[in-house]
This record gives structure tokens, sequence and C-alpha cells, in this order.
């Protein structure tokens, strides 16, 4: 047993799993890797692969695409390598390659695609250490000099980089890479996972032009996945790189730790005892991480744990927004060992790969339960046992969960939303393909069959020019210029020091609004800065160093518009809708917050710009005949309520999280006459969740119902109708009312 006395003793432990070590199976190296690869790997430790290890690299040596989905630390990595190292050392294949139409007969090439700079500098760092003669991994990413670049061009055998880069700088000058192109033989997909929603259709269609260029080059690579313990890993990899004959490993042999993993209940705040829980587990001298969900709270659970302490030295803040020379001191810190405590968001996740510390707390229910388990297999020294404390959060969702653990422990991890065929994402990259080489009927093999469609919206509106030959991109500008893959809305906005005009962070221009408004407290590493002036048409915001004693939470107000209803089904006495609609919202406001307690001080008003967003919703609407029996003036409070409380489930029946979706609730909406419910994707275009809610829609209201009725609380609280998020400050609700509402639809 890894728990300590102290935490297994206490009350608010209300569940405790124990997950045996285990010796792993090895096996030996396949007869095609070679003497100097084998040394190689030698020089790092690794004289003896895992089975599943083989597994991987061998159908890929034999070219099979390949989908590997096994736990944290287990050696993805050299899955993927091994084949690669084959291909660029030996020139070593499984099956005969066509030189392709250039000739080319240079070796082959690999690429390697992180979803963060960061991770593919890191394991750019773990090939190097290698040592392996005459292999060339190197690195390119938007920082890159001309030089580099160059030299990538000329002499990359394992080029590494990230779907942005891939998307914006490759692709479009695709001459210029045409030995890279024309050799490949692998692409590796890491933190697969990670493509979901919107910026998983985007990548997959980055993908399709990829494939598109390596063939026209006279390549036809194999593609091998790595992620996270997910389902369907081979359906993820079909459906992101539009591949088949798929390779799924999902049997993870390697040696683990044993794992004593508890769900706490808070008494109070859950980031305050998070804290509490990480300054002890440190002046255990335990190795800790706390995940977060948000950034403002990992840089108050960092410095409530140094107050604990006593010392700032072993604890610190992690998240994104941080300077690439401040990430790289933490993450040595924390591989070396001085760095004792790291408070984080997931940020730490997809930034450098962390294993073998001794404790993980995972403060909130990161969304998925894939999730929790990557964070948690981040703890798990070799011949120790490992402590994860999961603390359940105030919400609807971490409460059922604390209620219901076999839905952690017993139940199959979830799959990863995506749709390629998004047809706004399609769209603007066919656009951009039809640059890079002129489009014709036989693409439909990368785009599928709704490829004409496309073709003739894009022509209509001017975008494209048919010839003879094919489709023509018919402007004078970068198609790619005009597809963000991120959805980030353009520039990052810089937080400035105003006395000596040092950057301090960088923020996404959708976050600025709600973090960098006048009046907020900006935190970075335990310091707090107060924003005096903030220039959006600049991307700049100011801010002076404070220590005022509060942080902010912004308070927005949105509208939605029914634009297309897509799908439609009675279910009791109500209509359940799903479709396409235009969220308007606006930052109106902000709350200044005790620091040590969260208390509200004030409220003050904000006069900043209104955002349109065209995305997907699920929806329900309820008759007037049905509410005959309700007061009027409790139908706000019921409809927000059973709003607030559906949103905090979601995330149980549907791989996002809470922070990916949104909702609104009216008693009569303009667009359908009656009290209606929303609960809508965050993402342009949608992210598959909503949609995903309208399938599920009454095991999903059966299980919101079921929380009203089950939450001991009288008026409503956090665990049941209270949001963390709510723009309009949690009010009204209803919690009675919310359940006899729901009750005419799933009672």
């Amino acid at each position: 047993m890894a728990l300590p006395e102290w935490l297994d003793g206490d009350q608010r432990v209300r569940y405790r799993f124990h997950r045996p070590s285990a010796d792993g199976i090895r096996a030996p190296f396949p007869d095609w890797v070679s003497e100097p690869v084998r040394a190689g790997l030698a020089r790092v430790g690794i004289t003896e692969p895992w089975r599943h290890q083989v597994d991987a690299a061998e159908a890929a040596f034999a070219g099979r695409h390949v989908a590997l989905a096994t736990g944290t630390a287990s050696g993805k990595s050299l899955a993927y390598l091994l084949p690669v190292l084959a291909a660029g050392v030996d020139g070593r294949v499984g099956v005969e390659i066509d030189r392709g139409p250039l000739g080319l007969d240079r070796g082959h090439t690999a690429l390697y695609l992180a979803p963060t700079k960061a991770l593919a500098h890191d394991q750019l760092r773990a090939c190097r250490a290698l040592g392996v003669d005459g292999w060339r991994p190197v690195a390119i990413d938007g920082d890159s000099d001309q030089a580099e670049r160059r030299f990538v061009r000329d002499f990359g055998q394992f080029v590494l980089t990230n779907p942005d880069l891939l998307h914006h700088s490759i692709l479009p000058s695709h001459q210029r890479w045409s030995r890279l192109l024309g050799t490949l033989r692998y692409v590796v997909i890491d933190e697969a996972h990670r493509y979901r929603g919107t910026f998983g259709a985007h990548v997959a269609n980055v993908l399709r032009r990829l494939r598109r260029l390596a063939r026209h080059y006279g390549a036809d690579p194999v593609f091998i996945s790595a992620s996270a313990t997910v389902s369907g890993a081979g359906e993820l990899l079909e459906r992101l790189a539009g591949v088949s004959d798929v390779r799924e490993v999902a049997a993870d042999t390697s040696a683990r730790a044993g794992l004593d993993f508890a769900i706490w209940q808070p008494e109070g705040d859950p980031h305050h005892e998070a804290a509490e829980l990480m300054a002890r587990l440190v002046g255990e001298g335990r190795q800790t991480l706390t995940f977060t969900t948000s950034r403002v709270q990992a840089e108050l659970v960092a410095v409530r744990s140094q107050r604990i302490l006593g010392s700032s030295a072993d604890v610190r803040s992690y998240r994104g927004g941080y300077l690439a020379e401040d990430r790289r001191e933490l993450e040595a810190g924390l591989q070396s060992g001085a760095l004792r405590g790291v408070a984080c968001t997931n940020a730490l996740e997809l930034g450098v790969d962390i294993s073998g510390v001794d404790a993980v707390i995972s403060c909130g229910f990161p969304g998925t339960v894939a999730a929790l388990w990557q964070q948690a297999g981040r703890a798990g020294r070799a011949g120790t046992d490992a402590v994860a404390v999961l603390v359940a959060r105030p919400d609807p969702l971490d409460a059922y969960l604390s209620e219901h653990p076999e839905l952690i422990f017993d139940a199959v991890v979830e799959r990863t939303v995506l749709h390629p065929d998004n047809p706004r994402v399609q769209a603007l990259h066919v656009a951009a393909a039809a640059q890079e080489l002129p489009i014709t009927a036989t693409d439909e093999v990368w785009f599928g069959d709704q490829l004409p469609r496309v073709l003739d919206r894009l022509t209509s509106a001017g975008y494209l020019r048919r010839r003879a030959n094919g489709w023509y991109w018919a402007r004078p500008d970068r198609a790619v210029d005009s597809i963000d893959l991120r959805a980030a809305g353009g520039h990052s906005v810089e937080v400035v020091e105003q006395a000596t005009g040092r950057v301090i962070g960088q923020l996404d221009p959708s976050a600025a609004d709600r973090s960098v408004h006048v009046g907020a407290i900006y935190l970075h590493q335990g310091d707090q800065w107060l924003v005096t002036e903030y220039l959006p048409e600049e991307h700049t915001a100011l801010v002076r160093p404070a220590r005022e004693g509060y942080f902010t939470q912004a308070t927005a107000e949105s509208d939605i518009a029914i634009r297309q209803v897509l799908a439609s089904r009675r279910l009791g006495r109500a209509e359940i809708s799903f479709g396409n609609i235009e969220l308007s919202g606006q930052v109106t406001g902000f709350l200044r917050r005790d620091e040590a307690t969260g208390a509200v001080w004030d409220s003050s008003p904000l006069d900043l710009p209104r955002h349109s967003l065209h995305t997907q919703a699920v929806w329900y609407t309820v008759e007037a005949a049905a509410l005959t029996g309700f007061d009027p003036r409790d139908l706000p409070g019921a409809a927000h309520a059973a709003e607030h409380t559906a949103i905090g489930l979601l995330p149980a029946f549907a791989p996002c999280d809470r922070w990916d979706i949104g909702g609104l609730s009216t008693t009569l909406h303009p667009d359908t006459g009656q009290l209606t419910v929303f609960v809508h994707d965050g993402a342009a275009g949608g992210a598959g969740f909503a949609e995903r809610g309208y399938q599920l829609i009454e095991t999903w209201l059966r299980a919101t119902l079921d929380r009203l009725q089950s939450c001991p609380c009288e008026q409503g609280c956090p665990a049941c109708v209270v949001s963390p998020k709510c723009g309009n400050g949690n009010h009204p609700l209803d919690k009675a009312a919310a359940a006899r509402l729901l009750e005419l639809i799933v009672g």
C-alpha cells in the first residue's frame, strides 16, 4: 500500500483502488534491427524491448499502419523508432519501395508530428541521445531560420515538427521539399488522442494533403500513431490519416509500478485542499505533480503549497503562456529531481515526456477517463508503488463520479470524437490543396465522395477556377494563410511589463478578453500583475506588479440564433433538435474574489466588443401545455439549473471537458417561441460533442435528472446546479423545478 497512513485514514477519502505492479513481458529485437541501432539503444539503457514494442515495430516494418495505444511510460517511442531507424540508418524496409517519378535514391525519410513545438524538441533530445552514426534527426518549427530550414530540406532524415508548420510551410512549398516527400517512408503522429474536435478535423485534412503530395512524388508512407490509452485507437488513426489496414496495438506488456488511487471528497475549497495535499506529500519527500483545470488555479495552488512548506524553491507552477526559457528551466528541474512539486495544467503533458514521479494529484476530473489515467500514469518509479488522488470539485460531474467510481475504474475509456469531413473545415483544405496541385476527380480518394459538392461551392464563391485538367486556386493570396488550425483567431496577445517593456507571457486571442481586460489580475509564477491597459488591436496588454489580495473572474453574456436544424425527434413532452447555430457573446464585467477564500468582493462593468461564433448545438424545447403546473417565476431558474447540470455531465458521455462546451437557456426563445435549453460546442463549425449529446440524449438527461434528485442539498449547490463558469453569476437557479422539468422529458 503506497497511500500514507494519514491520507488513507482520512474521512474525505471516498474510494480506494489498488492496481498491482506488473513485471512486464520482454521480446527479442527483430532480426532487421542492426548492430549500430542496438548499440545506440544500449547507450540509453535499452537492451531488450517489451513485446508490444516489437509487435508494433514489426507491423510498421512490414508496411502496415499502426495505432499504438498503451499506457503512459510504456515505451511508445521505441516502437516507432525501430522501423524509422532501420529505414534511415540501414535503408531497410519490409516491402519493395518505388523510387517515384524523381528517381530519388537517397535513403528513406520519416516525419514526426507532435501537437506542440516543445514536445518535438523533447523527442529530438531523446533521439540524439542514441548517438547512432549516419542518422540525422532534426527539428523544425516556426522559430527556425532559413539556414536551418535549408539544412532540414537537404539533409534531414527524421524531421520532427508540428502540424502547423507542415500546413503553413512544407505543403505550400512542396517543390522545395520534394526530397522529403518523395522518400517519405513513415509518418509518426504522437499524442494522437489530442487531435479531436475541430482541431482534429483540420489536422486530418492536412494529413490528406500530405498523402496527396507524397503520392505525387512517388511515396506512400506508413502512418504510426501513438496515444494514451483510448478506445478505438485503430479507428482514430483511420479517420485521422484517411488510411485503412491499421494494426491496433493496445495490450501494454511493459513493467509498471503498483498504484494506489484515491478519490478525495473535499470539505472545503478543492484547490486549497489539493495544495495542502501536495505540500504534505512534498514534505514527506515525494515528488508530486498536481494537475489543475485552469491557468489561474495552477498558479494559486503552487503559491498555497509554497506558503505551507515555507519555501518557494521546491514548488512551482507550469501552464501555457510561459516563455520558452521559463518552460525549459521548469522541465529540467522536474526531470533532474531538483523541483519537488509542480502545480500545472495539461500543458505539461504536451511540453515534455514526464514520468516516474512519486505522486499525482488531479484537482478536478480532467474531462475524460483517458486523460485522468494519463495524468495518473505520470507516477511510478521502478520498484516503488505510486500514489494518485482525484480531488473532486463541487460540480455535477465530479460528484457523480465520486458516487459511481466504477465509471473510472471499471468502464472502458472513451473514444476520441473526430469528424474529418466537417464541411467548413474540409472546404478550406480543398482550396489549399488546389493551390498546391490542381484538383481532379481522382482526388476523391483523399477527400471523399463529397468533393464534387465542395468544389462547386468553392467555384461559385470565386475561390477556384475550373479548367479542362482540373480546378485551380483563383486568388493571388495563399490559401493556407486563411486557415488557423488551432482556431485561436490570430496572433497571440503579449503580456508586457509597463515600466520595462519586458514580455512576461502570452495568451491566445480567444482568452484575452477574459484574462487581460483592464483591471484583471494576471498571475505568473506566483507573481501578481494588474492589467492597466488592454490593446487587442496591437495584441498587447500592459501590466504592473501588484499584490492586491484578490484574483479576478470575468463575467459574460451570450445569445444563440438557430441557423439550420439537422435532426429532430420527440422525447417525452419535448422536441429534441440538433443543428447549426450562431453564438454571440461579450465579456461584460469581472468579479474580484478573495485570494484566500474565493469569496466575491465586488463586481465591475466592462465595455468590450461583441464576438460571434458559428457552431453546432443540441437543444430541447418544452411545449407550453406541459408547463401549466409550474409557477412562471420558477421557469427561468428551472431551465438554467437543468442547463448547468447537463453541461457538467456531458463529459461522462462524450470525450470533452466542460470547457469545450457551453450552454444557454431561456423561457421564450425568439426562434422557437418556447422554453428552450441549448448545449453547444465551443469550437467554430462544431466539434462533434453536441452531436454525440443528441445521439445519447435520453441516457444523458436521465443521468442529469438522477444528479438533481440524489444531491443531498436543498436549494442547489456546486455539486449539482452551480457552475464555476457561469457568465450570469449562477442566477437564477431552481434545483427542484429543474428536476420537475426533466421529468417531463425522461421521467
